[in-house]
């Protein structure tokens, strides 16, 4: 990386009107190397950087846990941190690298489109790159119906977009949406979010949803019946706790949408491009939906994308005439980054059999950390598609393990998975995550390149970690009751508020 300026001028943290960044960076410096000069200065700084200026719980966070790495590279499924540390990535950016970090033929992709200065949103104008994604795309839809797409930024992005235009195309209001279902954290979106840690505190969400429990199909019907709901959205594997429906569920639920005019949404921003073994997650059960959504992957994580995939009498409806050719758009949405990635992104799923080898590999690891169930009592299960994975965990038999495992319970009830991950992290190097508030399921989002070197470093960091909970007292329990302590610590600041009093 390039050296700053030898004139570098540190930064005395104090941010005053006029500051530029020419005030620290020296008069001098090299500007053609502008960021790798920044990151030179100041990488060092990220955390006090996010406390001051960014949210600051998430940085006490990190370092409560022990997560608060210098990070300097990415490759593949690899990070690597400023001691030259390897770190296997089960979280993959939230599912957004899919191709690994830094794959060489979307970074080549993006430094053409930098390099042929296209004229890039002119939105007045209808761009080339957009047109042949949506081709592409398209292309890969889980059934027979003519289909047309529209671009947004994010997965949120495309749940709010997708559910307008079903209200639009149907004329109806309500939305059915399932229990323990995740869509994202903007208004709409969050009204078809089953979370209230998520919703508590933002006010009024948007009125007419009802909430139905996954499998109940009698429940979905009674919801349908007034036939005034505009869309039934669902994930066809649930994110949060890697729920996975019963074998008919969802052909039911389509033939229900059918009959009572409502439209069918996928929403596949987690489970789509691959994620599950199959292009779509649709594809296990052959169900063809009305509307699919999809965003992370679909960039290999270099830029803001979602999109929406809809039978065409959908869009035909919204977009009717010439007036209203603009009545629901994205700014940034039909971008040529977005879209360059886009179109890399499925070339390398294809050339590189990526979607092959998350089945192969997700199958593995599965299928090796399952008799994990058997061997230790913590374990409940293992289950997943893919390289979407679920172990969960659950109560102990034995009084000794009980005991432990309740004093945890009483503090949070993520915190086992929690003492799970932290010695994952610190002992074995492995990035994962919690599935959800309260769940006792840590959850694995590989990205599709994992190799079977990587499934054999998986598997062997599980059996030893969920061996030492097994012992009591010993070094991880400590651990555990270090966490309660942070978990029941209560707040020194009451919540405050900023209405005028």
């Amino acid at each position: 990386m390039p050296r700053a300026s030898s004139t570098l001028r540190p930064f005395t943290g104090r941010v005053h009107h006029g500051y530029c960044l020419s005030s620290w960076l020296g008069e001098d410096a090299d500007m053609t190397e502008f960021i790798g000069s920044l990151l030179e200065a100041r990488a060092e700084e990220k955390f006090d950087l996010h406390e001051q200026h960014l949210n600051g719980q998430l940085v006490r966070v990190l370092r409560t846990i022990g997560f608060d790495r210098h990070y300097k590279r990415g490759a593949g499924a690899y990070l690597y941190d400023d001691a030259g540390q390897q770190y296997l990535d089960l979280l993959s950016g939230f599912g957004t690298f899919a191709l690994g970090r830094n794959h060489p033929k979307v970074n080549a992709a993006l430094r053409e489109v930098l390099d042929s200065e296209l004229p890039n949103l002119a939105q007045l104008d209808v761009s080339v790159l957009a047109g042949l994604l949506a081709e592409a795309l398209t292309k890969t839809w889980p059934g027979d119906s003519r289909v047309k797409a529209f671009f947004a930024n994010s997965g949120t992005e495309a749940v709010e977009g997708g559910l307008k235009l079903a209200r639009y195309a149907t004329g109806r209001d309500k939305v059915v949406c399932l229990k323990g279902g995740y869509h994202g954290l903007t208004l709409g979106s969050l009204s078809v979010t089953s979370d209230e840690m998520f919703q508590k505190g933002f006010g009024q969400l948007l009125p007419g949803i009802t909430m139905v429990q996954m499998n109940d199909l009698s429940a979905l019907e009674e919801a349908l019946r007034g036939k005034d709901v505009a869309a039934f959205i669902i994930e066809p594997i649930q994110g949060k706790g890697v729920h996975i429906p019963e074998d008919n569920y969802l052909a039911e639920a389509a033939r229900l949408c059918s009959r009572y005019g409502t439209v069918f949404i996928a929403d596949e921003v987690q489970t789509g491009l691959g994620r599950t073994g199959k292009m779509w997650a649709m594809e296990h059960w052959g169900v063809e939906p009305d509307m699919l959504l999809t965003a992370k992957a679909l960039s290999g994580g270099h830029a803001p994308v979602g999109a929406i995939m809809a039978k065409a009498p959908i869009m035909d409806a919204v977009f009717d005439r010439m007036d209203r050719a603009v009545v629901h758009g994205s700014t940034f949405g039909k971008n040529d980054m977005a879209m360059a990635a886009g179109l890399a992104t499925l070339r390398v799923l294809e050339e590189e059999k990526l979607i092959e080898n998350a089945a192969n590999v997700g199958e593995q690891i599965m299928a090796e950390m399952r008799p994990f169930i058997d061997k230790y009592e913590f374990m409940k299960d293992v289950r997943g598609k893919g390289l979407m994975i679920a172990v969960e965990f659950g109560p102990p038999k034995s009084l000794k393990l009980k005991a432990s495992w309740k004093m945890l319970e009483a503090a949070n009830k993520s915190l086992f998975s929690q003492m799970i991950l932290i010695p994952l992290f610190e002992r074995h190097r492995i990035l994962a995550q919690v599935a959800g508030a309260g769940m006792h399921v840590i959850k694995l989002l590989p990205p599709l390149v994992v190799n079977e070197s990587d499934k054999d470093w998986i598997v062997k960091a599980f059996d030893e970690v969920v061996a030492d909970t097994h012992k009591v007292p010993g070094s991880i329990w400590s651990l555990g009751a270090s966490l309660a302590k942070h978990a029941v610590a209560p707040s020194k600041k009451p919540r405050q508020s900023f209405a005028a009093e």
